[in-house]
């Protein structure tokens, strides 16, 4: 594995990319020249360091959209684009060498994490104005950044290296073989639920409050985390703990498409911060926008939003996607200013939609889910239900079957969060259910958009559910030969 940055690289990192969060929160930056014995003096290094993480993250939204869209069924690929690596994921022709095999950008921002957690309490030490509650919530938000990524990885390459220390040593390499992703799962939901007590939900701004780990946003990870694990209690637990939470709403149908613009809607529960007037750009703009020509919405999507098959009126054509001209579509999320399919963001603001993360109506369907699969139908139904409701239209009258249940629901997720990157994530837990027994339907899936000439022979390979995670990257395994390669990709 390539050698996890010392500390002089994330200074340097810092001093030169870091606009993201210390112009929008907390106006703070590190000077230049620093090494570790000038830095962690004050509560402004750990805040520093601490935003470096949420600017690092927030630049990989275009590789957070592939990730969770480009296999599944709701995107195609422009045919000028066959050479990239996004097509080359989206079709499942992937080879160790693809740069999506790269998992370099998450532990950048995991060592980002690593430092706060493993500096911070000195820092306390000789700051005597750094407080307790300002230490314990600056870790809270470092936990939080440090699961969200981990649990990105499992889902992507399964097993995993877990580290938890920074790389504090210039010239020390560090090869870690990988963790069980289970286990690396239950170590981090181990630290949410230690760390949650000391989350603030009391920032300053909207941007803050929307935009930095809150108990909410932990909640809503934890909940995820136990329905990737099929723990379906502590998912309804964890849900419950944010479905009481008045501060969050559902947005009207008439506003739905404000969550996208202006976006940090009251229905959000944590997105990452993007301004063109910060110079913060967004890479989703730039893969959707009307001249990208790179990821549109596939058959599957037209003929679930566009008018002419579908009866979507707040999530369909205009908002999720948008009509260029006769039977060519884009999407719309991120490139439009509001729900008529027209009106573009102007280059002043075009890459300053922001990527939302969660947002409550993902709790209600992952609620939904747990209760389902539970064997609690009628619980399900009404929340399935709230759902279609604001998105006017009708309600669904489902059968008492867990099966049953799901294809509504993954339909539903569908809908309403198109393009948000969670398709593949969603998909991929159907197929692991209950030992794979619906691993057929996720193959059928995955091979929707594969040209014909290669369905047969991808839907035979694709059996094999390690198929279905990423191969680790060709320079990690060369660097690290404590690293073992999915069976899957040795040939």
């Amino acid at each position: 594995m390539k050698k996890i940055f010392n500390i002089r690289l994330i200074l340097l990192l810092l001093v030169l990319t870091m606009q993201f969060s210390c112009k929008k929160f907390l106006d703070l930056l590190p000077p230049n020249g620093l090494v570790r014995e000038d830095y962690w003096k004050t509560k402004e290094d750990v805040a520093g360091v601490l935003m470096g993480a949420y600017q690092s993250f927030a630049s990989m939204d275009g590789r957070l959209f592939a990730y969770g869209e480009a296999r599944g069924d709701m995107v195609i690929q422009s045919s000028g684009f066959t050479w990239s690596d996004d097509y080359k994921l989206m079709t499942s022709n992937i080879f160790p060498t693809n740069g999506f095999c790269s998992w370099e950008a998450f532990y950048k921002v995991i060592n980002y994490c690593n430092e706060v957690i493993a500096n911070a309490p000195e820092v306390r030490k000789i700051d005597n104005t750094f407080t307790d509650f300002q230490l314990k919530g600056y870790m809270s938000e470092a936990y939080y950044l440090r699961s969200l990524s981990y649990f990105y990885l499992v889902r992507i390459f399964k097993d995993v290296p877990l580290i938890l220390t920074p790389s504090s040593n210039d010239g020390v390499d560090f090869y870690p073989p990988q963790t069980k992703g289970e286990d690396v799962l239950a170590a981090m939901m181990k630290d949410l639920n230690e760390y949650r007590p000391f989350a603030t939900d009391g920032y300053k701004t909207l941007q803050e409050i929307k935009g930095r780990a809150t108990k909410a946003s932990i909640d809503a990870l934890l909940a995820d985390m136990a329905l990737w694990n099929f723990d379906y209690t502590a998912c309804i637990e964890y849900a419950d703990r944010i479905l009481t939470n008045t501060n969050f709403v559902l947005m009207p149908s008439s506003k739905w498409f404000e969550m996208y613009y202006p976006g940090n809607s009251l229905e959000s529960i944590f997105e990452f911060q993007f301004s063109n007037s910060l110079n913060q750009l967004n890479g989703t703009y730039g893969l959707t926008n009307q001249n990208a020509y790179a990821y549109l919405p596939s058959q599957a999507a037209i003929e679930k939003f566009a008018f002419k098959y579908a009866q979507e009126p707040v999530r369909g054509e205009r908002n999720s996607i948008a009509m260029v001209s006769i039977d060519n579509y884009m999407i719309w999320k991120f490139a439009g200013k509001a729900a008529d399919g027209r009106t573009v963001r102007s280059s002043l603001e075009a890459n300053s939609c922001n990527w939302i993360v969660y947002r409550l109506a993902d709790i209600y369907l992952m609620k939904a889910e747990a209760l389902s699969q539970l064997n609690r139908f009628d619980e399900a139904s009404a929340l399935l239900n709230i759902i279609r409701e604001r998105a006017s239209v009708p309600p669904l009258s489902i059968g008492n079957s867990a099966i049953a249940f799901e294809d509504a629901i993954m339909d539903e997720r569908a809908l309403e969060f198109a393009y948000e990157g969670k398709r593949w994530f969603d998909l991929l837990r159907m197929g692991r259910r209950n030992d794979y027994a619906r691993k057929a339907k996720l193959v059928e899936l995955i091979i929707k958009n594969v040209p014909s000439t290669s369905k047969r022979i991808l839907s035979a390979k694709l059996t094999n559910p390690l198929g279905w995670y990423l191969p680790v990257s060709k320079d990690e395994i060369e660097r690290n030969k404590n690293l073992v390669q999915n069976p899957f990709y040795i040939f």
